[in-house]
């Protein structure tokens, strides 16, 4: 691992920059709050570890209450069972000798499942399961709106559900059903209205597949943006938010009904001001390289009238409104990133503060896990 920027006891002034820190009295109070979000529910909750990428979070969240986590690639899931964690699905579709063969070694040595969308695959997942000696399960995804992976509901899943039973290595598990494009929905009520039709063609699918004879035990899905809904819904007994323990720019900007749980912005970028060109400028030293910009350029914490206006590789430009207070050059400022999940994967370490002094420095066990 690459040096970390701060030891343990640095005032936060003093952390190297750019650096990925990780508020822990906000995190640990988004867990909290996820768990009694969920009391008495029926449905259990499965965080999703690509937001994070970190042993030491995922471990947290299933003292918390989690049964285990989402991984979105065979490397990612590997790395979270090397660090101890005993339960991963992987929410994606895993195809290609060598991942599939990974993926069904990876099986003795945890709990593993995996989704598919196509009959060829399975035969694919069956023969590597059988190769090595394990059942996996799978799980049936469907495309409920995301227009992203997944069978269509109906007919075609039940295909696919009776061709991952007659496998011999494989179970099936039942419905993947996530619709992603929901979570940035910016009102409640048209986040409501793509829940409820994704629920809809869930259920109508496991009633249709439970006719041909055959369990659908679970149906999993949802994210931050949607959680309470699919849990509300009586079709989802799973669900895996995310985001939830970071939250970024873009989940911010959502509106939120009366009763949904405030989750905190635990995940900033350090940045430091490496030049002051200018009364109405200002550069900080953390740009492309250091905070996705796809959901939105970052914004700069408790600066009112201070903008990060565009980023370069290594430079992110800061537009400073008249009369505002003017960074000065070397001061350090904390950047909310616009994205958290691909944000956190430019980085080794998480330097974790509480009341702006390092605890811990945690490491980014999935960062680059890509394959």
């Amino acid at each position: 691992m690459p040096a970390a920027p701060a030891s343990v006891g640095f005032r936060l002034e003093d952390v190297d920059t750019p650096a990925l820190v990780v508020d822990l009295d906000a995190l640990e109070g988004n867990i909290a709050r996820m768990a009694k979000a969920l009391q008495g529910r029926s449905v259990r909750l499965r965080p999703h570890a690509k937001s994070h990428k970190c042993v030491q979070i995922a471990r947290a969240q299933i003292a918390a209450g989690a049964i285990g986590v989402c991984a979105q690639k065979v490397s990612e899931a590997e790395a979270l069972v090397a660090g101890g964690v005993a339960d991963v699905l992987v929410t994606n579709e895993i195809v290609g000798k060598h991942k599939v063969e990974r993926l069904s070694r990876l099986a003795r040595e945890a709990k593993v499942a995996v989704l598919a969308d196509d009959a060829g695959n399975v035969a694919e997942l069956d023969s590597a399961a059988r190769a090595e000696g394990v059942r996996l399960d799978v799980l049936a995804e469907i495309d409920v709106g995301a227009l992203r992976c997944g069978a269509e509901p109906g007919a075609p899943a039940v295909a696919l559900a009776k061709a991952i039973a007659g496998c011999r290595n494989l179970r099936f598990a039942g419905l993947h059903a996530y619709h992603g494009t929901a979570q940035h929905l910016r009102s409640p009520a048209e986040r409501r209205a793509a829940i409820d039709a994704a629920a809809e063609k869930a259920m109508a699918t496991k009633i249709l597949i439970e006719s041909e004879g055959l369990a659908c035990e679970t149906i999993t899905g949802a994210g931050t943006g949607t959680f309470l809904l699919e849990s509300e819904s009586r079709v989802f007994n799973e669900i895996q938010p995310g985001s939830y323990v970071f939250m970024d720019a873009d989940y911010n900007r959502n509106a939120w009904d009366e009763g949904w749980p405030h989750f905190e912005q635990s995940l900033f970028v350090l940045s430091a001001v490496m030049s002051v060109p200018s009364p109405d400028r200002a550069v900080v030293d953390a740009g492309l390289k250091a905070s996705s910009v796809d959901s939105g350029m970052p914004l700069v914490r408790e600066r009112p009238g201070v903008e990060y206006a565009r980023a370069s590789d290594e430079h992110g430009v800061l537009k400073i409104a008249a009369g505002a207070k003017a960074p000065r050059l070397g001061e350090k400022l904390l950047l909310v990133p616009g994205h958290c999940d691909p944000t956190v994967n430019l980085y080794d370490w998480l330097v974790c503060v509480r009341k702006r002094r390092v605890e811990a420095l945690w490491p980014v066990s999935a960062r680059g896990m890509l394959y």
